[in-house]
């Protein structure tokens, strides 16, 4: 009789002349040799990387996917019994729902929600594989590769955008300026004397310029309003 140690992340199938004998938990388990046979599995989270695979958009747009699966066991009598190489038959199924979830969506669709993407990949996989013992718990793109003409077209537009908003923002502030000097304008009019002394201030302040080579001459009030009665005769 020979003792496994089945350690506390890890199950044990053991089979008896071939055939299913019981599930092992974590700890001491016997076994007779010729007579039983235990295959351990780790009960952990594990990845499986997807590499770059070009697939076609609906919209007939090439892009190289990256994605990565995580997965763990759920049920260890399945996995042993139903599948041989369960890690390489979940990415190679995961690689075909890449391609089938892309084709049936539009690049903008694609490059904008990639998390509805993922979660779609996720479903097609996650049904497939739970008669195989396994529980596909996330789906994560990695990266969405365009082509070349594609990603000058979109610098193209974003640089468009860019400038479109500009030009917005720029009409935007005009218009609020020539309101504001419009009203402005409107209440120096309505009021005695406002215009004037707007006009006298703005004169001082260009006059007070370093090196400025104006210079103001100051008239008395009276001698203008004689010189517009003197015009009115």
């Amino acid at each position: 009789m020979v003792f496994t140690i089945i350690n506390q992340y890890e199950k044990g199938v053991r089979f008896r002349w071939g055939k299913y004998d019981t599930v092992l938990n974590p700890g001491f388990a016997w076994n007779i040799p010729f007579f039983h046979n235990i295959r351990t599995l780790d009960m952990r989270i594990k990845t499986v990387p997807i590499e770059p695979q070009e697939a076609m958009t609906k919209d007939n747009v090439p892009v190289k996917i990256a994605a990565v699966v995580y997965y763990k066991i759920v049920d260890p009598l399945k996995v042993v019994m139903s599948i041989a190489d369960y890690n390489f038959a979940i990415g190679q199924y995961a690689q075909t729902a890449v391609r089938d979830v892309i084709g049936n969506n539009e690049l903008d669709f694609v490059l904008s929600d990639r998390d509805k993407i993922a979660l779609e990949i996720e479903k097609l996989v996650d049904e497939e594989t739970k008669d195989w013992g396994v529980d596909v718990s996330a789906i994560k793109l990695q990266d969405i590769e365009l082509p070349e003409d594609m990603k000058r077209a979109m610098a193209k537009q974003a640089e468009a955008e860019r400038e479109k908003r500009a030009t917005i923002i720029l009409s935007e502030g005009e218009f609020l300026s020539a309101n504001n000097y419009a009203d402005a304008a409107r209440k120096l009019s309505s009021i005695h004397g406002a215009l004037h002394l707007r006009t006298l201030q703005t004169l001082a302040t260009n006059v007070s310029a370093e090196d400025s080579p104006t210079h103001l001459w100051m008239l008395p009030t009276q001698i203008m309003k004689f010189f517009e009665k003197e015009g009115k005769k």
